[in-house]
């Protein structure tokens, strides 16, 4: 007859001799305890954790240990669901046999392998943001294919914006003409200029100089009479001219 009690206090001490930074022990009936499960280093130092809970059954190892996930770090809930269901399956392969080693040793496994599947996913994102980077750069450079109907659309804008420029540049144009005012109502409503030209010449007082070297002396001018001139024919008075 199988002594499981004998079993479960041998694996007990084998598992805090294997694990005694991660091993702690809840209670002693049921045996139930904590085994935490780190893993290794990623590209950037980053790690996934997780803390096992397992509680031996009265007749452990022929029935399987309970078992949950205590507390975890850095895991996803796809991730969780995964070593739920992998402590299912290597249960069910290992009844029979003390298996808690073995259950630790596969999420161990797992935790590694998602620590991996961050650094390709990061890669992932990496080669997808530059994929579409270029493809963005090709399109600047490069523009829109054209077609009928990208054509079509983008002259029916073109002419609705052109539309919108003429109107708007004809009301502008209409406005001005009704606020030009004429010489003389610019003269009606613009006081100043009745008096502008009295004011220039006050302004100008006496501070205009003469240089009155520049005229000669009246007597100085010779000046010719009309009548010593031969070509000087006076009409007339009593005759028409031609």
């Amino acid at each position: 007859m199988t002594d499981y009690g004998e079993e479960q206090r041998n694996e007990l001490e084998a598992l805090e001799a294997i694990y005694p930074d991660s091993f702690t022990v809840l209670s002693e009936n049921p045996p139930s305890f904590t085994i935490t499960v780190t893993s290794e280093a990623g590209e950037n130092e980053e790690t996934v954790q997780t803390t096992l809970k397992f509680t031996y059954s009265e007749t452990y190892p022929d029935e399987a240990p309970l078992y949950e996930i205590f507390s975890q770090e850095n895991l996803e809930d796809n991730d969780v669901s995964d070593i739920l269901k992998l402590l299912a399956l290597q249960s069910e392969e290992n009844l029979g046999m003390v298996m808690i080693f073995t259950l630790v040793t596969a999420v161990q496994e797992k935790l590694n392998e998602i620590v991996d599947q961050i650094k390709t996913r990061r890669e992932e994102e990496k080669k997808q943001k530059e994929k579409e980077a270029e493809e963005a750069e090709k399109k600047l450079f490069h523009g829109t294919p054209v077609t009928i109907e990208n054509f079509l659309s983008w002259k029916a804008k073109f002419d609705a914006e052109l539309l919108e420029i003429k109107k708007k540049r004809m009301k502008e144009e209409e406005q001005a003409g009704k606020n030009k005012l004429s010489g003389k109502q610019l003269f009606e409503t613009d006081h100043n200029l009745d008096t502008s030209d009295i004011q220039f010449l006050e302004d100008a007082g006496n501070n205009v100089e003469v240089d009155e070297s520049l005229f000669q002396e009246m007597d100085d001018l010779e000046l010719e009479d009309d009548e010593d001139d031969p070509d000087y024919h006076p009409a007339d008075p009593g005759s028409d001219s031609d």
